[in-house]
Parts: structure tokens; sequence; C-alpha cells
């Protein structure tokens, strides 16, 4: 079986409700969310960019044990980048001594590779055999792509313009997330390096619609019901959903993270590279504030996101917020604590 070309992947995947709830690496995204998520007649994701290839399998295998629907797979495309110029990192090192002393961690250490292997992570995609496969930050090369069609595994890509986008349809893509700016997470900007371009979903998608051929997913800033059907009357095939299901039962998310989440629903958010090197959405907290502050001791993407992992792990261990990438969107309102299921029902109830 080939993957669709014809604009027929949702049909094909058989969903009862036009969702993706949206793969948020790094805990989020757990065994029991993804399950529960197309259990529940969604399309689960898994935020798999942080696994190495076993750790994917594992957690496909574990999904498969609770639930026979369709679940996704996500990655990160890789980027080359240089080696940490020693005075960079002393720069880093300094700027965040201080908050190390704090969390009585010792002086850090920081060796290349900043990420994991991503033709080994693909390798196990193909094994695993997901409904999809999913990617965020650029382009899946030539050679990917033809592996993954051989396979029968449609492809999802990440656009946050409409020359994104229409590289991505290029490429061969079956369907197309639009990030809208006020989406939660890493934004898939292509370039690392570059400026946001700061275009809300609802403006990508009169942009794309009707000049994409491709199904499109519109995705940011969509909490409810109403938001939902306002994105689908305006030509998006269906949503992708983070933040909505962050304080569900199933997820993942850390008990200080949760806690930041659920303190209002009025939840202040805006982008930074403080954490990872790229920009992503996130709540605002004092490392955020301060090191937004000192852009010349943040290290580029990949790097920064591994130099950050042992303060973002001691701040969770302790229960504080601080020091944490509390990753959400500019949706308002109260965040459901309930199932999944329970969840989804109540979103497509209309």
């Amino acid at each position: 079986m080939s993957a669709p070309t014809d604009g027929n992947l949702f049909r094909q995947l058989d969903l009862k409700h036009p969702l993706i709830v949206a793969p948020m690496a790094g805990g989020p995204s757990s065994v029991e969310l993804v399950a529960a998520a197309s259990a529940a007649g969604a399309l689960g994701a898994m935020g798999a960019a942080y696994s190495n290839a076993a750790a994917i399998e594992a957690f496909a295998d574990q999904v498969r044990q609770r639930t026979e629907r369709p679940f996704s797979i996500n990655l990160f495309i890789p980027h080359s980048i240089p080696e940490v110029a020693a005075d960079r990192f002393e720069h880093a090192v300094a700027a965040t001594a201080q908050y190390r002393q704090e969390l009585e961690l010792p002086s850090p250490q920081l060796e290349a590779p900043y990420e994991e292997d991503f033709d080994a992570q693909f390798d196990a995609v193909l094994r695993v055999k997901p409904a999809c496969f999913s990617f965020v930050f650029g382009l899946l090369s030539a050679d990917h792509v033809r592996e993954a069609k051989k396979a029968g595994i449609p492809l999802i890509g990440t656009a946050t313009t409409l020359e994104e986008a229409r590289t991505l349809e290029d490429s061969g893509v079956d369907a197309i997330v639009l990030q809208g700016f006020e989406a939660g997470g890493h934004r898939g900007i292509f370039d690392a390096a570059a400026a946001d371009p700061e275009i809300g979903v609802r403006d990508l998608l009169a942009q794309c619609v009707g000049t994409i051929r491709v199904p499109l997913i519109a995705a940011g800033g969509i909490m409810t019901s109403g938001d939902i059907r306002s994105v689908l009357q305006a030509g998006a095939q269906a949503v992708q959903m983070g933040t909505a299901f962050l304080a569900c039962a199933e997820a993942g998310t850390s008990t200080p993270y949760r806690g930041k989440l659920l303190e209002t629903s009025e939840r202040r958010t805006r982008t930074t590279r403080a954490f990872s090197g790229r920009f992503a959405r996130g709540i605002e907290n004092r490392f955020m504030d301060e090191m937004d502050g000192e852009p010349d001791a943040i290290l580029s993407f990949p790097a920064q996101n591994k130099f950050t992992r042992d303060m973002r792990g001691a701040s969770t261990a302790k229960g504080s917020p601080d020091f944490l990438s509390l990753w959400s969107g500019t949706g308002r309102g109260e965040l459901w604590q309930g199932s999944a299921a329970a969840l989804i029902k109540r979103l497509f109830e209309d």
C-alpha cells in the first residue's frame, strides 16, 4: 500500500474526529495519552524527538497494547551545526552558574552529539510503521520520503509560512500542519536562526487554502469546539491541539508544569530561545525572563537544549517551575483535568 496522494489521508485513517492530539516531546505525550486519544477517535501522536530507536519501538509497542486504533510518530528534522566554540560555552556557563548553584548541580559538560541520531530514529519508525509520520523544522530528505512511501506511511510536514507549505507540498507530503504563531512549544520554522514570521493560524489558512492542494491541519490557539468549527469552516480539514490536553489525566505533564498551567486561565506566554536555542512558546517564568536579556549566552539549537537539560530536570525534581520549559499556546480558558476521551467528546459533541 502506498501513501495517499489524492487528499484522502483522513478518510484512510478512518478517524472519528478530525483531530490530532499534538506530539509533545519531553513527557506530556505519554503512552497513556497517545493511546487514549487514538482510542477516542482522534489521532494520538508520539513526540519522539528526544527518544532513541529502542525507546520509539518500546513506546509504540505499549500504545498498541492499549489500542488498535491508528497513531502517529513525530521527529525533528536535523540540521548540521558547528561545534560550540569554547568562548561561547564559557559565556553560557557563567550566565547560568547561579541557577546551577541554586539547583545544587555541578558545572555542566557539553559534548556533541547534541541530539539523537535521526537516521536511527527514522529506521525505527519504518519498523514500527505508524499510521502517519510527522515532522517539524524543515523537509524530509528525498531518500527518507521514498522509504516512507515504500513502507506505506503517510507524511505530515509542518509549515509556518505559505512558502514553507509550498516547499513541503513539492517534496511529497500527504498533509501539512499550518502552525500559527499562537501555538505552544517549538515553532516549526525551517531555519533555526531566522526571525519568526509571526503569522497567526487564520491568516496562514487564508494564504494556503486554494493554493496548497494537500489537506491542511490548523494548529495554534485552538481550545474550544468553536475554535475547531471556525478553522474547519475556513478550509482546514483537521486541527492539531496540544495545550488543551496538557492537564488531562493521561498526560505525562510534570507536577510543577501542571501546577503552573492551572494557576490561572489567563496564561501569559511568549516565544523564547532560552531553553533550546530555537523559538518556542511557553508560559513566562524566571529562566525565560532573565535569559532573554542575555541572548549572547544562549547557544544554538540543539546544543542549548542539551545544555539546559540538567536544570530542567533538577527544577522538576524540586517541584519548581522556575527553570522549566512550560510550553503552552495562547488559548485562554480553564484546562480540562478529566480524561482525554471526555475532552474529545466534549469538543465534538455538537
